[in-house]
Formats: structure tokens, C-alpha cells, sequence
């Protein structure tokens, strides 16, 4: 991993670091049951929930195992959720992706354009061959999301997490990095 945290831009957003001075903005989603609900976890209870979660953010990077960026209005510097990797394995060249939003900000293309820079920064400069997105089979919208992206169901993974009192199904998708290249060359 870079030793300065990597910012990036789209149209509409930043993706950088996730500070102690966005905890207020990140409670306002970490603590809405909808947002998390297929998180594997409950609702944030307080800005202390949110300080663990940066410390799991630090952590990730410095083990090597990860790397989440908050994703930032450009309008306003406000961070309205995050997107990144975790369970990295180098030796492997792989990782999984994951994200979460706002609810006030979906269904209007926000998360596919930050999934889209992040997925461009892992097989760009993380050097991955697949990107793995884990989702519960209730979530249509993020598979759905995934999707658009180019990734591929390979399957039902049963009773995979144990989570919030109770075993999780999760359907696996990935992207090859020779699928997003054979994408582009189709594109053109």
C-alpha cells in the first residue's frame, strides 16, 4: 500500500481518507437500519461506533489487508459513505469490495461511480486479478450494482457468516481483470 493515502476524483466525488472529523456525517448513515441492514451488523449506536470503524479503516491499510476510502460530495466535502477493499491476499491477487451509502443519496448513480474508480484502482494499482463482492441474496440493488460493473454470480454460499444472531447465505460475485479489459476493447 502507498504510505500517503491515495485520493481520487470522479464527476461528482472524492474519494479520500475517512478522518475524525467526518464521524458526525458517517453516524447520520452507519446508524440508519436500512443502510446497514445487509452489512452483517445493527445500526450504529453512537460517534464512538464510528471512531471503531476508522480504527478498522487504519488497521486494514496498515496490515495490508484493505484500503476504504470515504466517498465525498465535491460540492460540499461532505462524506455520504465509503467503498474500498478488505480480506485482501496478495499472494493470491485478490480481495473483496465493499461499500454502503446514504440512503438519501441512492438510485442516483453515486455508488457505481465511486465502485467503478475503486474496482480501476485495484487491478491498476493493487495489481489484483479479481475482485470478489459478497452479497446477501435480499440485496437485488447491489447485485444489481455489481452487475452493471461486469461482475459474474458464481454461486450461493451457504450459511457463510454468522452475523447479528444468525447464519447469512451470500451469493459470490467477482470481476477478472480480463473481463474489464475484454469491456473496454469491446467498447471501442
Amino acid at each position: 500500500m502507498p504510505s500517503e493515502f491515495p485520493e481520487m476524483e470522479t464527476e461528482r466525488l472524492i474519494l479520500r481518507e475517512a478522518t475524525k472529523d467526518d464521524v458526525k456525517d458517517m453516524f447520520v448513515y452507519l446508524s440508519d437500519p436500512e443502510v446497514v441492514k445487509h452489512m452483517g451488523m445493527g445500526p450504529f449506536q453512537s460517534a464512538e461506533d464510528v471512531l471503531e470503524e476508522l480504527e478498522w479503516y487504519k488497521s486494514i491499510r496498515e496490515q495490508g489487508t484493505g484500503i476504504r476510502w470515504g466517498i465525498a460530495l465535491k460540492d460540499s466535502g461532505k462524506i455520504i459513505g465509503s467503498c474500498g477493499f478488505l480480506n485482501r491476499i496478495p499472494k493470491h491477487y485478490r480481495s473483496e469490495i465493499g461499500y454502503e451509502l446514504s440512503k438519501e443519496h441512492w438510485g442516483k448513480g453515486i455508488a457505481s461511480e465511486a465502485l467503478e474508480k475503486v474496482i480501476k484502482y485495484g487491478f491498476e494499482h493493487l495489481k489484483l486479478e479479481r475482485i470478489e463482492a459478497l452479497i446477501e441474496p435480499e440485496n437485488v440493488p447491489s447485485q444489481k450494482l455489481v452487475e452493471r460493473q461486469g461482475f459474474k454470480r458464481e454461486g450461493l454460499l451457504r450459511h457463510y457468516e454468522y452475523t447479528c444472531g444468525k447464519f447469512d447465505d451470500l451469493y459470490m460475485y467477482s470481476i477478472l481483470k480480463g473481463d474489464l479489459l475484454n469491456a473496454r476493447v469491446q467498447e471501442k
